[in-house]
């Protein structure tokens, strides 16, 4: 973990924290995050190692604005009562490349479930600015319902509008701090 070893800090302009649900049963609907900040800091004993993110929810961009304005209401985010999503690792589970698991808690809307993100370390490099670069991508699918984001409508199929599943995708660039 010697490459890895230090407090890392996601680079916004470099990384997506998206989210993908199924749509009418048929179809896909990708979006992200654009107003994110996350630390991690991996320690030489990687159990000791701690990740943290907090995004804001209003972000959320679907690439169409009168859905966006909808995940902002009650029906989901409800982003004037609960502004910011959280994550709190609490596990740590990787081996020496940084491939593995991290687990932690996940807050939605004053709701805190443990969540537990499969992780890939794709390398770390200085880049030809300076800086260090650690390059990643974590996944982990969560219950949108668990965190008392139950809106949906009936399909005339006997289906509904949205998949209670939602695919959380992180495309991280991390920037080392020390």
């Amino acid at each position: 973990m010697t490459a890895l070893t230090g407090t890392w800090n996601l680079d916004t302009t470099h990384s997506t924290i998206g989210f993908v649900v199924r749509h009418a049963m048929v179809s896909k609907v990708r979006g992200t995050f654009n107003d994110f900040n996350s630390t991690i800091t991996v320690a030489e004993n990687i159990a000791d190692s701690k990740a943290t993110a907090t995004i804001q929810a209003a972000s959320a961009d679907t690439r169409n604005a009168d859905r966006d304005a909808h995940l902002r209401t009650e029906d989901f985010f409800n982003t004037d009562a609960y502004p910011e999503i959280t994550f709190t690792s609490t596990e740590v589970n990787v081996d020496a490349s940084g491939n593995g698991t991290l687990t932690g808690d996940l807050t939605i809307k004053d709701t805190t479930k443990p969540v537990t993100l499969n992780v890939e370390t794709f390398g770390v490099e200085e880049a030809p600015t300076g800086e260090t670069r650690w390059g990643f991508e974590a996944n982990t699918t969560i219950d949108r319902t668990e965190f008392g984001i139950d809106f949906n409508a009936p399909m005339n199929s006997g289906g509904v509008l949205l998949s209670k599943e939602i695919k959380v995708e992180i495309e991280g660039s991390a920037v080392k701090a020390d």
